[in-house]
């Protein structure tokens, strides 16, 4: 729906802090114009009655690999596309497609599709490129292939954010050899630096934090907590996170990667204004359970997706999430958060994270009418992107 004019009203508007009841939001082209209680008079719009339901700012997803049997790793602008629809559908706005250690001619190929498929997107808006890895502790590796992981080479990545501008954040462990060097200059890039899949313990996080990374990747997950060595005890990455203030993470609030107490705990500590919920999810979101590929679609890893997560074959350790957006923020409520917390982790927090606040991640006048609509068990039912519905299960209707 490209209108002039669209008003969303009869709808409770989530906004920072409050809810308006009855609310309505005016969209004029991609922009949000007018928030306000009650109708707001405008006769020349489309108008669309939500008969109750939420109006919410868009959910924001900065680290998603696939869904709907699609990888961004494959490669091709059909992927993205199709993945952007998928997530889409439930409720995702915008996202930061995410890739995987891997052959750099594989890197190249799916940083092309990007470009590609950015141009004729009509699912959840992209963001820029998230690059998780090769440059982890082996060790901490996960589902991550082991040849390609290795130490920061500022040739390599210099040449790669150069050639590849809309790169807009970077995962690494702060320990390797390089990687201080490596977070100086993605900052001076204007690209987040994240600590990912680190043996590093609090010595070393605090030097990575105070040279530009900011933000600890899927939290819990393919990183060090308290250690031993020779007897004595360190603080590891997961301490260290709790212990700087101003570090924000990011969840896998899927239920199963984090249960409810370590849910509890980190929105304890961290809170919301430091917690963004993100999906990593792999192909197999939006799809059956059954055998699945982590990463390109034939070079990839074999994995089996069953009780809601992917899992190596041997069952030893999972292989990456088939979450989607509607469900993090269900879980994060049934772990007995704040409904205007879990909105806040998944909308304001992540928009602050990649500096996208300005325009994206609240609904206020001036902002990208970046909008989805969902009733209290957060099924979507409709979601909107730059002023245009993306998906729509009830055309006649919500």
């Amino acid at each position: 729906m490209n209108a002039q004019h669209v008003k969303i009203y009869n709808g409770q508007v989530i906004l920072p802090g409050a809810i308006l009841e009855k609310g309505s939001v005016l969209i004029s082209g991609e922009q949000i114009t007018a928030v306000a209680e009650g109708d707001i008079e405008c006769p020349d719009a489309i108008e669309i009655n939500v008969e109750g339901n939420y109006i919410s700012p868009g959910f924001i997803d900065i680290h998603v690999h696939g869904g709907g049997g699609y990888d961004f790793m494959d490669g091709t602008p059909e992927a993205f596309l199709k993945i952007a629809e998928l997530h889409a559908k439930h409720g995702t706005t915008a996202m930061l497609p995410t890739t995987l250690t891997c052959e750099k001619e594989d890197l190249i190929a799916t940083l092309k599709a990007y470009e590609q498929a950015d141009k004729a997107n009509n699912g959840a808006a992209f963001i820029g490129m998230h690059l998780e890895g090769p440059y982890f502790a082996l060790n901490q590796r996960g589902a991550q292939d082991a040849k390609y992981i290795r130490d920061p080479d500022p040739e390599e990545y210099s040449e790669i954010l150069e050639a590849y501008p809309f790169i807009r954040r970077w995962s690494a462990a702060p320990e390797l050899k390089g990687a201080i060097d490596f977070g100086r200059y993605l900052n001076s890039k204007g690209v987040l630096a994240a600590i990912a899949h680190t043996d590093a313990i609090y010595e070393e996080v605090l030097e990575a934090f105070e040279n530009g990374y900011t933000l600890a990747t899927h939290f819990y997950s393919a990183m060090s907590g308290v250690t031993r060595r020779h007897a004595f005890r360190y603080a590891g990455v997961i301490e260290s996170a709790y212990l700087l203030d101003e570090m924000d993470v990011e969840i896998i609030a899927d239920g199963v990667h984090l249960p409810v107490p370590l849910l509890q705990l980190i929105h304890k500590i961290k809170g919301a204004g430091h917690t963004a919920l993100i999906t990593d999810a792999m192909r197999a979101a939006g799809m059956p359970e059954g055998e699945s590929m982590l990463g390109n679609i034939h070079s990839g890893l074999k994995v089996i997706v069953e009780d809601g997560v992917a899992k190596l074959p041997d069952r030893t350790a999972f292989a990456g999430s088939v979450a989607t957006a509607d469900r993090l923020v269900r879980t994060i409520l049934q772990a007995g958060i704040s409904f205007g917390d879990a909105i806040q982790m998944i909308t304001e927090t992540p928009a602050r994270i990649m500096k996208i606040d300005a325009m994206q991640g609240s609904i206020k006048t001036g902002k990208k009418a970046d909008l989805v609509i969902f009733d209290r068990e957060i099924n979507i039912k409709m979601t909107m992107v730059d002023g245009k519905i993306v998906h729509r299960p009830e055309p006649e209707r919500i």
